[in-house]
């Protein structure tokens, strides 16, 4: 790609920003702002040192932050962007904005679309068994994760990936090697492949029904999917979770682990062996 396109990046999350702003001029081109949300102080938001600030931001670009999804588009048009890409962005963006670049706009998306579409996808593909965190960078259109599929790649699952902040960089690693061959498509013209609707599911945020509380007598490893999927739901669903009764006292379980890790981790027998609570705090 000899040409060298204005790029402006939409995200949240101060780390994803710092790696694909990187990822991007890498590649020879200019990404000269990032847009992210206005935070709300009464809605639920990252933690505070993942969220994307005037302080947090990468240096030598501009921080835009939108009051909400309408003045994105405002915010686009004075930048004249080549190129959009997204990725950890809470807001469904309108198709005026989505319009802007002469290129399109282009996300990424943490999961093997159609497969978990929606907000919390590493989420689901926890609830769900799954053996692959996924990656899909897809043309974006005036649904939620349904555009037209650029690249695509997968990295497995480890039984101790149990902190967001431990496992990202690899998750960051297959979405910057995906990159290139995404923005070589765009580069030609080529409109992605369309998603089949076979295999779609819907990754939206957790409800307060069982999953929520925790039942000693299913297997280990379901409830340790389960400790970790309720850690990648951010708390956007608003509810203490997974709840659990230890040493006879109810609490919320934060960090388990299939094997052993000592210290003062407490051995408790699932249905099918034990497992190891790590982290906990009192269910008040």
């Amino acid at each position: 790609m000899a040409e060298t396109w204005r790029v402006v990046l939409i995200t949240a999350i101060a780390p994803m920003a710092e790696t694909y702003v990187s990822a991007v001029r890498a590649l020879g081109h200019d990404v000269p702002a990032v847009l992210a949300p206005r935070r709300d102080p009464d809605g639920p938001h990252l933690p505070e040192h993942l969220e994307l600030t005037r302080y947090s931001a990468p240096d030598v670009l501009d921080l835009l932050f939108a009051r909400d999804k309408h003045s994105i588009e405002r915010l686009l048009r004075a930048y004249e962007p080549d190129l959009v890409m997204c990725s950890g962005f809470p807001w469904k963006i309108p198709q005026a904005a989505l319009d802007v670049p002469r290129l399109g706009s282009i996300n990424l998306h943490p999961a093997l679309l159609p497969r978990h579409r929606g907000p919390i996808p590493l989420a689901w593909a926890l609830r769900d068994g799954d053996p692959v965190w996924g990656t899909t960078w897809h043309r974006m259109d005036s649904e939620l994760d349904t555009g037209n599929i650029l690249s695509q790649g997968s990295v497995p699952i480890e039984d101790d990936d149990v902190d967001i902040e431990e496992f990202a960089p690899k998750l960051f690693a297959s979405g910057v090697a995906l990159l290139e061959p995404a923005l070589e498509r765009v580069a030609a013209g080529d409109p992605g492949d369309p998603q089949p609707e076979e295999g779609a599911t819907w990754a939206g945020h957790f409800e307060d029904d069982d999953y929520v509380r925790v039942d000693w007598t299913k297997p280990a490893r379901f409830i340790h999917n389960q400790v970790r999927a309720w850690h990648l739901e951010f708390g956007f669903a608003g509810i203490r979770a997974p709840q659990a009764e230890v040493n006879g006292e109810p609490v919320v379980l934060r960090q388990t682990r299939l094997t052993d890790p000592g210290g003062d981790a407490v051995r408790v027998e699932c249905g099918d062996g034990p497992l190891w609570v790590v982290v906990s705090e009192p269910l008040c």
